[in-house]
């Protein structure tokens, strides 16, 4: 029994729109990175002890407070922030700590700037003291090997109805004022 449809582009296309819907949901770190990670140990044990977990390969996501040039590369302070389903830190209030983040290569600190959310995968290289304020913080020193630095999205509140029916003089002027003349 043949099936012939009447749509044929629609037949032909869903495939491609599934496709396409598929790869736009899918994790920013490589599937290669992601089977290295330890999906059991959490950014609060890396925290607690971070000498513990040294060599281990974890990711993580947050939002950037600090990005600086080194010898060693560019070093990130990184406020930690609990990742969406496809990496990305999310829009909450709530961190279990700060991390570093040494990348070999360097990257430009004008575009890693304070505000700007990360993801990254890397291997655990122990613990690094810094001040923070008036005290000392251990810092949990992730060596990148992948990192994803997410798009800025303007958030805009706009009003819930079109500005054109209050203040707008110039849509006014040309719908009713000109038109009376």
């Amino acid at each position: 029994m043949i099936i012939s449809c009447r749509y044929p582009a629609f037949s032909q296309g869903l495939p491609i729109m599934l496709v396409l819907l598929l790869t736009g949901c899918a994790p920013v770190i490589s599937k290669h990175v992601r089977k290295q990670a330890r999906s059991d140990i959490s950014f609060r044990d890396v925290l607690n002890d971070p000498e513990r977990y040294k060599g281990q390969m974890i990711i993580a996501s947050g939002i950037l407070i600090e990005a600086e040039n080194t010898r060693e590369g560019t070093l990130l302070h990184v406020l930690q922030r609990p990742a969406g389903f496809r990496g990305q830190p999310k829009d909450v209030d709530e961190t279990e700590g700060r991390f570093l983040a040494l990348v070999s290569s360097y990257l430009d600190v004008y575009v890693y700037t304070k505000g700007r959310e990360v993801t990254i995968a890397g291997e655990i290289q122990g613990k690094r003291i810094l001040p923070l304020d008036r005290t000392e913080y251990v810092y949990p020193l992730i060596h990148v090997k992948e990192i994803y630095l997410w798009p800025v999205i303007e958030k805009r509140y706009d009003a819930p109805y079109p500005s054109y029916y209050y203040g707008d003089y110039w849509w006014w002027q040309t719908h009713f004022l000109l038109r009376r003349r």
